[in-house]
């Protein structure tokens, strides 16, 4: 079992960004983070899809600091202002067990990009401790897939955003260069380590569900998300299409997204997945 990786940090190249400083000795990078992680909330939560949350919830952390910077986000007081309270790896341990104990189906990582070397020693540490929980990584999409191959064997879900399919937008809108071809390599290997989302009973175990939130004037290019997904990962692909964005942090400087969604444009969206014949996931109610 992966016990140890904080040496990943001395010369920290665990994202896109490849910031290349010495996290170790207290540097901080695109993440705002340094050596220890930064936990801005931890929780029993309902709120994610029906076989994440299931009836017990999901034992949600959320990490501060980001290695993204969308213009757009609803948490941008966690992972922009950089709000929450640094912890130790034994800390960490500790409240995973917390949450099993107060019977979450899963422990889920939100925004854990940044901390993988931390969250694969307490991870180590908690399993010890007798956790026995699905593992559940919750990201925006813009992974190394070198750093993923580390958590190979420690994750069992994979819940990653595809954000957009096209690079200027990425940029744009979440600071994020070659963001589509990332994205694309970090999900393929994601599918290598774990497979179509297995769910058992209605809780899930095992597997890959992908997020993907509609965005005004089709901002997200779903159509692209989707076709890749169908001819490279598998059309059997659990798939959120979420329909919740509203505007947020520094929406009013782009007029373009200063809005929400409407009906028709959702409804469009939900269309051309199914006709490509992605038959599995979740769509929400307008």
């Amino acid at each position: 079992m992966k016990k140890e990786c904080l040496h990943y940090l001395e010369h920290c190249m665990l994202c896109p960004r490849k910031c290349g400083i010495n996290r170790l000795n207290g540097m901080r990078g695109y993440c705002m983070i340094g050596k220890n992680v930064k936990v801005s909330a931890y929780n029993i939560h309902f709120g994610e899809e029906p076989p994440i949350s299931g009836v017990s919830g999901s034992g949600t952390i959320f990490f501060a600091g980001c290695n993204l910077r969308c213009v757009f986000c609803q948490n941008y007081p966690i992972s922009q202002l950089n709000n929450g309270n640094e912890i130790s790896i034994c800390n960490l341990s500790d409240i995973m067990i917390e949450l099993q104990d107060r019977g979450a189906h899963n422990i889920n990582f939100v925004t854990p990009t940044h901390v993988i070397p931390q969250i694969i020693s307490a991870i180590s540490g908690a399993r010890e401790k007798g956790l026995n929980i699905p593992i559940v990584y919750n990201s925006g999409g813009y992974e190394s897939v070198e750093s993923l191959k580390l958590l190979e064997g420690m994750v069992d879900i994979y819940m990653p955003d595809i954000k957009y399919s096209d690079d200027n937008m990425a940029e744009k809108y979440s600071g994020a260069p070659g963001y589509w071809n990332i994205a694309k390599e970090a999900v393929k290997e994601m599918y290598r380590q774990v497979g179509t989302l297995k769910i058992q009973n209605g809780i899930a175990e095992r597997g890959l569900l992908i997020r993907h939130l509609v965005l005004p004037d089709d901002i997200a290019g779903s159509k692209k998300v989707f076709e890749f997904l169908c001819e490279h990962i598998s059309a059997k692909t659990y798939v959120s299409i979420m329909a919740q964005y509203h505007p947020a942090n520094k929406s009013s400087l782009y007029p373009e997204i200063d809005r929400k969604i409407d009906a028709e444009e959702y409804e469009k969206v939900i269309e051309y997945a199914d006709g490509l014949g992605l038959c599995n996931g979740w769509r929400q109610d307008f």
